[in-house]
């Protein structure tokens, strides 16, 4: 049986990530056999950063996050059984980095685990985001390649789902992306973010409406899904109000000081707000407008990392 590190390729998509791209490739020294980094024409020094540090360099143009996971998933020369899926904001802590070379082989060769979902600690302009239901969170990113599909119900985002046992790691997934450090920066893609989400929204407002309750048991994903069940019942511009009080006030998330306040607020009801007067605007004129633009050209505005919004 090969070690764990033969066992694993890493993938990370990048554009424009001269800010993070480093601290990245740096956490996944001796833990992947290689590391490949897809880029969308960067024009900082992305590219040569993840050089300098090893990783194989691939460009590709971007149309969303979906299509560029799927061409990077099946054109990449990927030998290796075993895929981490990374965005460039993202590095593994020690504990984690142990933690999938302690199990990978064992998963290998037991079958016990196609999939594991790593801890995410999101840190936003140097704080880390700890409470307000905001961690732990669950993301499925290391996955068998001949296991792992990508689902096509999300149009602006992209999600990683796999045919068969899945497992916790221990230890966490910070992501700190240091571009929005810049507040104005986090607006403005938050901002375009909201009309797309939008147009999700009402073109799949029905995806979810079957999920069951039983969903509360299952595995990340499955109570994802659940909850956008529940979100969607919800009415328009009530909803954010009340989602950033159950955050800020039920979850604790004034716990996490000022710089808190301003992610939870944000995050939590200024974001949603645009996206419920987007809907309306939807609803007002028409559902042609949600659908008249095909999944693809909703995200290729611009290379953005994909956003959390659970």
């Amino acid at each position: 049986m090969p070690s764990s590190t033969e066992l694993l390729a890493a993938v990370v998509l990048t554009y424009n990530e001269e800010k993070n791209i480093g601290a990245c490739l740096d956490s996944l020294r001796e833990c992947a056999a290689r590391v490949f980094v897809v880029d969308s024409g960067s024009t900082d020094r992305t590219v040569e950063i993840a050089r300098d540090r090893g990783a194989t360099v691939v460009t590709h143009p971007f149309e969303s996050h979906s299509t560029q996971w799927r061409w990077a998933l099946a054109e990449l020369p990927l030998r290796e059984p075993w895929v981490l899926a990374l965005d460039a904001a993202q590095a593994l802590t020690a504990e984690l980095r142990a933690d999938i070379l302690a199990k990978l082989a064992s998963w290998t060769e037991s079958g016990t685990a196609v999939g594991g979902y790593l801890n995410r600690r999101q840190i936003f302009r140097g704080r880390w985001i700890r409470h307000g239901g905001y961690y732990p969170k669950y993301l499925l990113k290391l996955f068998r390649r001949d296991r792992v599909f990508i689902d096509d119900g999300d149009l602006v985002d992209h999600h990683f789902a796999v045919t068969g046992p899945t497992a916790i790691l221990r230890g966490d997934l910070i992501e700190d992306n240091r571009n929005e450090a810049d507040i104005a920066v986090w607006i403005e893609k938050h901002n375009r973010y909201a009309v797309r989400q939008a147009r999700e929204e009402e073109t799949l407002r029905g995806r979810y409406a079957t999920t069951p309750l039983a969903a509360a048991a299952g595995n990340p994903d499955e109570r994802t899904r659940l909850r956008k069940r529940i979100w969607n019942q919800l009415p328009l511009y009530l909803r954010p109000l009340g989602y950033f009080l159950y955050r800020y006030v039920v979850r604790l998330g004034f716990l996490d000081g000022k710089q808190g306040f301003i992610f939870h607020f944000m995050q939590a009801f200024w974001y949603r707000l645009l996206v419920d007067i987007n809907r309306d605007e939807l609803r007002r004129t028409g559902q042609q407008a949600a659908t008249s633009n095909p999944p693809g050209a909703l995200a290729a505005v611009k290379p953005d990392r994909a956003i959390d919004r659970d």
